[in-house]
Parts: C-alpha cells; sequence; structure tokens
C-alpha cells in the first residue's frame, strides 16, 4: 500500500472507519442480548469475553502491527487509545445529557465501584511504565514479566470490581443516594427482546470478523499514509487511529448516557481501558520480542498522560461537583484542557 496514492488510502481508511462504527454497534447491541440471555456478566469469565468483544478494533490492530513489525504502531494505538477514550467521557458528559439542572457524568455516576475501576487504569498504567525500564533481554518462551505482570494486575481488577459489585462495607454500599441507579456489569443498554440467541451469535460473528478486518485494512492503510506525510507511527497510533478505534465507544456511550445509564457508560470506557495495556502480551507472543522495553520517549509521555487524566476523573467522582462548565462538568473541562496541551506536547517532542 506504500505505493499507493494518497487519496486512495485516505478513502480506505475512511471506509474502515465506518466498518468499524457500524459493526461496533452490532457488536454492543448483541453482546447486550448474549450477557442477559447468557448471563455473560455475572462471572469473571464474562466480564473477560466482553472486554474482548467490546476491544475487537485495537485487538486487531495490535495483531496486525506485531505481524508486520510495526510494534510503533501498536504501542502508540494501544497508549494512545486509552488517553484518547478518556477523553470520551468529555464527550458523554457534553453531549451525553443537556438541558436546564443537568448535573455533570461523574455527580450523576457516583459509586465507589467506579473509583477502583480508575484505579485498575492508573495501577496498569504504572506497571508499564515499569515494564518499559527492563532490559530487552528478558523474553521466555515468547513472554516478558511486565506483560504478565500487567495481565496479572486487570485479572485481580476484575475480580475486585466484580466482589465491589456486590457491596462494599460503606454506607449505600458505596453509592450516592442521590446517582443513577447503578446496575452492575458491562451491558450499555437494554437488550432487544425479540433477538434470539442463535441470531445475537451470528450477528456478533460476522461483525467480530468485519471489525477484525477492517482494524488490520485501518493500520495497513494508516501506516502507509502516515509515512507518506512524515507522520511518525507514535503520533498516527495517538491519535488519527486511536480515534478510528474509539468510534464504537462514542456512539454506544451516548446511548447509554441518554438512557440513563451513566454509570454502565464510564465503567465500559474504563474497564476497556484497563484491558488495553493486555494487548501488549499478545503483540509480545507474536512478534517474540520485548515489546515495552523499546517504548520510546513518547510512549511513556502518553501512558503518563493517560494516568493523569485518569486520576483527574478519579477526584471528580469523588468531590461530585455540581457546577457545569461550557456545559461539561468541571473535571471533564481539566481532562479536555490537559489532553489539548498533552497532544500539543507530543508534536513538539516529536518535531524536537
Amino acid at each position: 500500500m506504500s505505493s499507493w496514492p494518497l487519496w486512495v488510502l485516505a478513502v480506505i481508511f475512511l471506509v474502515g472507519a465506518v466498518v468499524i462504527w457500524a459493526a461496533g454497534i452490532q457488536l454492543s447491541k448483541t453482546t447486550d442480548v448474549l450477557d442477559a440471555r447468557l448471563h455473560l456478566g455475572s462471572a469473571l469469565g464474562g466480564l473477560i469475553v466482553l472486554a474482548l468483544a467490546t476491544n475487537l478494533p485495537e485487538i486487531a490492530i495490535t495483531v496486525s502491527a506485531a505481524m508486520s513489525g510495526s510494534l510503533d504502531i501498536a504501542v502508540g494505538n494501544i497508549l494512545g487509545g486509552i488517553a484518547l477514550q478518556t477523553v470520551v467521557l468529555v464527550i458523554l458528559d457534553f453531549f451525553g445529557r443537556r438541558g436546564q439542572g443537568v448535573k455533570p457524568l461523574t455527580y450523576r455516576a457516583a459509586s465507589l465501584t467506579l473509583v477502583l475501576e480508575t484505579l485498575v487504569v492508573v495501577a496498569v498504567l504504572a506497571a508499564v511504565i515499569a515494564g518499559s525500564q527492563l532490559p530487552s533481554t528478558l523474553v521466555f518462551a515468547r513472554l516478558t514479566p511486565d506483560v504478565l505482570v500487567i495481565a496479572l494486575l486487570w485479572i485481580v481488577g476484575l475480580f475486585l470490581i466484580q466482589r465491589a459489585g456486590k457491596g462494599l462495607p460503606w454506607h449505600e454500599s458505596g453509592q450516592a443516594p442521590d446517582s443513577s441507579p447503578h446496575v452492575q456489569g458491562h451491558r450499555r443498554h437494554t437488550p432487544e427482546k425479540k433477538m434470539s440467541v442463535s441470531k445475537a451469535a451470528v450477528i456478533f460473528t460476522v461483525s467480530a470478523v468485519a471489525t477484525l478486518v477492517a482494524g488490520v485494512v485501518l493500520e495497513r492503510a494508516g501506516e502507509a499514509a502516515s509515512t507518506q506525510i512524515g507522520l511518525s507511527g507514535v503520533l498516527f497510533g495517538a491519535t488519527v487511529l486511536a480515534l478510528a478505534t474509539s468510534l464504537p465507544e462514542i456512539s454506544t456511550g451516548l446511548q447509554a448516557v441518554k438512557q440513563g445509564d451513566d454509570n454502565l457508560a464510564v465503567s465500559d470506557i474504563l474497564g476497556g481501558n484497563a484491558f488495553l495495556p493486555v494487548l501488549f502480551l499478545v503483540a509480545t507472543v507474536i512478534s517474540g520480542k520485548a515489546v515495552l522495553p523499546q517504548a520510546n520517549s513518547s510512549d511513556i509521555y502518553l501512558t503518563a498522560l493517560a494516568a493523569l487524566l485518569t486520576l483527574v476523573y478519579t477526584v471528580g467522582l469523588i468531590f461530585r461537583a455540581k457546577r457545569r462548565i461550557l456545559g461539561m462538568g468541571i473535571d471533564s473541562l481539566a481532562v479536555l484542557v490537559l489532553y489539548i496541551v498533552g497532544i500539543v506536547g507530543l508534536f513538539a517532542m516529536s518535531a524536537a
């Protein structure tokens, strides 16, 4: 694809993004049906399946990038994707519910369970930074200790979140008395009652295949286009590619907020962010190389930015400010400003 005209690559990339948007919506709907009928969300294995389903674009891009040796694209997409998907909460806050007297997203979605989810994200990101400092020779059976620790932290986090969902020894079991009704699980909205399990399974499979193929197309076309315009793999993965793979979260998240599932919308974003670094294990197994020790300063920069944005929402969930500024909560405004400044800094690093 590297020799193809830039406009052709742009069209291919756009088509791939549209496919991911449409297929992502179908994945969300059918996952809701399968979750409700098969009770997936009530078990740890179900949460893992749902995390895989909602992050298929990132999985496809990581696998494709690792197989082609473009590890910088994979790392940039994962770490940049976490930062950008955190900004999706700003979009949900601003566009989700509007009107006089509507309180900010983190006021409505108040829960200690969500606070715990933000801490799991930060813990996983801390392991990413630590792993980047290890020697690249620590490879055994196509695995490295850092990616194993990240996967273990994620699994332990799931156990803790599932345990917290059954009740916490706090007032109102850790739920603010005037927050949105909190239903545990990762379903984004009420499933369609008329859809059978077999039909949902077929649509889910077709959508998953379409998402995987579109993800590979995005990675290949995007890499070729970014090379032609002189955009580094890190910058491309952290911005354009991360935005394209976040389209399903934006669409289904807005739908969830408008239906009153504020905490589920926030939980889905945080759950996806905690899962994304686990893909470094996939990239390591496929490439046979230590991925994180190859991370450059831009990758570590993006990791720190993602952790900072997550911690802002941790504070927002705890303090539950009622005031809205420019149509969003104070925490969302802070996240938006920090992200813009962060991306400007990232471009400055690339230009230096």
